[in-house]
């Protein structure tokens, strides 16, 4: 009951003080108020820069590790040694199979490869710069293929290299347009027919514009090396991945990495003193750099924010010794009834506090309203967790703020303070 009494006396101080002299108030609150919106505005735009980055990486899968030629950034602490890793040799479809058929610790694997650029027909109607995919057994299970018209590959369609083909949904559009159903028509790939089976789902443009779907063609991975050669092995042919998905179990995916290397040394006969000549790559790599670039400039915010914070700590402490000195006369009152330094003390803090809660709601409030402008395709977002840091910091602000004009107010004389 003590502590409620405490807070609601302290709000009604506090209120008052607002109301007596808004402007006092408003212009000592503001550089709370700009500082909670510096550091909350930065981690504001920084999740969510961070969370639309990583997002447009989501076609890489999560919890997998692709077996290729080139890695996807140096190895080791050097410079990145193109000119090494062009002459190795490009991971084959008899290397795939014996992946497969001897990994303990997998849950899919899939092989595929890539041809930018393509170009696919369906009579008049063409459409260039399609990224033309030959997907391998469990391609649907590393990366996310939903498909919204038709099906999936079956098993024998994929083993048989059959003549089909799924379409991303601009290819669709553009090659069947008037809301013409492209499920059992035929497109051209240099000169090859294929038979339509399935569109996918709109994916639309991610942040940073990685690829999408949408401008994908999909046929099976043998049906691909017919108009391609991969698959060989050979280090100047266009090159096939092999992607495998580890156990949600496996932390870090320590043991299938560990796996793969001892198995892809083995089949390639290289001896211990020799550097492997293919490549690991992993998208929580990727992840975890644009993590720690966001960490530091999240610094920055905390460190941009701190001056505006406390220039406004120093306003509410001005604002707390001027409540002092025009309650002197009501403290002593107070002792001589019987208050306790203690009830004077946190009932100075508790008004602090509340005076630093508001500036800072009124930060908040700014971010909040940024969060309606139009940043393009990066979408803002105002986090609860960032809420919760913005009125925390505020917070501890008007602690600090608060406690010497508190401790002042609280050793004051009640025989001096009533006469004053």
């Amino acid at each position: 009951m003590l502590v409620l009494r405490l807070i609601g006396e302290s709000f009604a101080f506090a209120w008052k003080a607002l109301k007596s002299n808004v402007l006092r108030t408003i212009l000592s609150l503001l550089g709370v108020t700009v500082g909670i919106f510096a550091i909350i505005a930065v981690f504001t735009l920084v999740d969510s820069l961070e969370s639309n980055i990583k997002s447009s990486f989501d076609f890489l899968g999560t919890g997998v590790i692709y077996v290729g030629k080139m890695p996807w950034a140096p190895e080791g602490n050097g410079p990145y040694k193109w000119w090494e890793y062009w002459r190795r040799p490009t991971p084959s479809y008899s290397e795939y199979k014996f992946l497969n058929a001897t990994m303990r610790n997998k849950t899919a694997m899939s092989i595929f490869a890539v041809k930018g650029n393509a170009v696919v027909r369906n009579g008049n109607n063409s459409i260039g710069q399609i990224a033309l995919r030959g997907t391998g057994e469990s391609y649907d299970e590393i990366y996310e293929v939903n498909v919204a018209q038709g099906r999936y590959f079956t098993r024998d369609e994929i083993d048989g290299g059959r003549s089909v083909a799924i379409l991303g949904h601009e290819v669709a559009l553009t090659l069947f347009p008037n809301g013409m159903d492209p499920v059992g028509q035929e497109v051209k790939v240099k000169d090859m027919k294929y038979k339509v089976i399935g569109v996918i789902k709109r994916e639309g443009q991610s942040f940073l514009g990685t690829p999408s779907n949408d401008f994908s063609v999909l046929i099976p991975y043998h049906s691909f090396r017919k108009l391609y050669q991969t698959g060989t092995g050979r280090w100047n042919e266009l090159q096939s991945t092999i992607g495998i998905k580890g156990s949600e179990t496996d932390l870090g995916l320590v043991e299938l990495e560990n796996e793969i290397k001892g198995l892809m040394r083995s089949r390639r006969g290289l001896r211990p003193i020799e550097k492997d000549n293919f490549a690991l790559n992993r998208p929580e790599a990727i992840m975890n750099a644009i993590g720690k670039l966001f960490d530091v400039v999240g610094w920055a915010g905390w460190i941009i924010g701190g001056f505006s914070i406390l220039v406004g700590g120093f306003g509410i402490a001005n604002i707390m010794f001027v409540s002092v000195k025009e309650r002197t006369s009501i403290i002593g009152l107070q002792k001589s009834l019987g208050a306790k330094n203690y009830f004077i003390l946190f009932q100075f803090l508790f008004e602090a506090i509340f005076l630093s809660l508001i500036g800072g709601l009124g930060g908040i409030l700014l971010v909040f309203m940024l969060t309606f402008i139009p940043f393009g395709s990066l979408e803002v977002v105002l986090s609860f967790k960032n809420i919760v840091l913005g009125l925390g910091v505020s917070s501890v602000i008007g602690l600090i703020a608060g406690i010497v004009p508190a401790a002042v107010a609280a050793r004051l004389d009640p025989v001096i303070a009533i006469r004053s």
